[in-house]
């Protein structure tokens, strides 16, 4: 009866600490500071240039081998 009382007490205390551990790793990632939400690439634009097309895009075809 002792050893079946330890291995009961031994799974409550583990799975205890299990969860104890998944809270505070999720704690942790929630700490995480806000990023800035900066583009990475800019397009230059044109004052004049209409909303449908770009006015200085133009469609250049591949050379031919």
């Amino acid at each position: 009866m002792p050893r079946l009382l330890a291995a009961a007490v031994t799974c409550v205390l583990s799975a205890a600490l299990a969860v104890g551990a998944a809270l505070g790793i999720v704690a942790l990632l929630g700490v995480t500071p806000e990023q800035p939400n900066v583009p990475l690439v800019t397009f230059p634009t044109s004052s004049g240039a209409s909303s449908d097309t770009d006015a200085g895009a133009t469609a250049t075809p591949a050379g031919k081998r």
